[in-house]
């Protein structure tokens, strides 16, 4: 089967608007959609990372470097302020060459991200 691009995505919240623990959680969040995806680095083509207009300390995209992805495209945007919107969320969508089909990819949503997803929640654990 040939390799086609598929997205992915997955969301996690932290507790405060801190470096290290947007850092920590879009590791998590990389770390856990990789995995529950066998996906291998050189097959990620692209990944944007959003974060709620409540997180300003870091880039999350910072965290994908870590993983080797030093000439992926990396994209970070804020989102816009929504009244009664999940605070502290960070967001990716990841796109990758793949040969599965798109609804056998695993989307991750984690920590307090669970609620803007519960259908695909179980998936994670």
């Amino acid at each position: 089967m040939m390799k086609q691009c598929r997205g992915l995505r997955g969301a996690i919240t932290v507790e405060r608007n801190e470096k290290s623990l947007i850092l920590n959680a879009s590791t998590q969040l990389l770390q856990t959609l990789i995995e529950k995806n066998d996906i291998h680095v050189e097959d990620i083509v692209s990944i944007f990372f959003s974060v709620t207009d409540d997180l300003d300390q870091t880039f999350p995209a910072a965290a994908a470097r870590t993983f080797g992805l030093t000439n992926t495209p990396l994209l970070c945007l804020n989102e816009i302020a929504v009244k009664g919107s999940l605070p502290y969320c960070i967001r990716i969508l990841m796109h990758v060459n793949t040969e599965k089909g798109q609804a056998d990819m695993r989307h991750c949503y984690l920590e307090g991200a669970k609620a803007l997803r519960p259908d695909l929640s179980d998936l994670d654990d």
